[in-house]
């Protein structure tokens, strides 16, 4: 709530997506509803930190370049997610290929976590590698490897010289 206060109070419009006849929040039930931020700018809480709640800010771009350089632009660090709204193939392909972000999901929001076969994650502060399924186990988790060696030495040929003739002649002389 005090994120949506200091958006407000620096000149956001708040749009509840509250049912009608619902509060936009409860705090006896601990329950927030959706909430869009329109005309937010960088100096608003709400743009620094990370959001864990139904909070999506909008913030408006006059063309492709200017959201991408937004998105790229340093020190800000990378978002965990970057959400494209177009249905231009080379548009979203350009985005893409231009933009640093732990996931990508064009033409809706936040689905991306709740699909299981995808790794979820951020890259720098915004979360450290990636998880869900098979892609956590990975990350949390160390393959050890074990190697027995097989009686006849057979495991082990890829590293052995090719040149065993060679070899075996050489040692030959060096004994002579």
């Amino acid at each position: 709530m005090a994120l949506l206060a200091d958006a407000e109070a620096k000149g956001a419009r708040v749009i509840s997506l509250a049912p009608a006849g619902e509060p936009a929040y409860d705090r006896a039930a601990r329950k927030i509803a959706p909430i869009l931020l329109l005309d937010v700018d960088d100096g608003m809480t709400v743009m620094q930190e990370e959001i864990f709640g139904p909070i999506l800010p909008l913030r408006s771009v006059a063309d492709p370049t200017e959201a991408t350089a937004y998105v790229n632009a340093h020190p800000r660090p990378r978002p965990l997610a970057a959400y494209h709204v177009g249905d231009d193939p080379a548009r979203q392909q350009a985005f893409a290929a231009v933009t640093a972000s732990g996931a990508l999901v064009i033409n809706d929001i936040t689905c991306h976590v709740s699909i299981d076969s995808l790794p979820f994650g951020g890259v720098g502060p915004s979360g450290v590698g990636a998880y869900h399924g098979i892609h956590g186990l990975r990350r949390f988790s160390h393959a050890k490897p074990v190697v027995v060696q097989s009686p006849d030495g057979a495991s082990n040929l890829r590293l052995r010289t090719p040149y065993a003739d060679t070899l075996a002649m050489l040692t030959a002389m060096l004994k002579a």
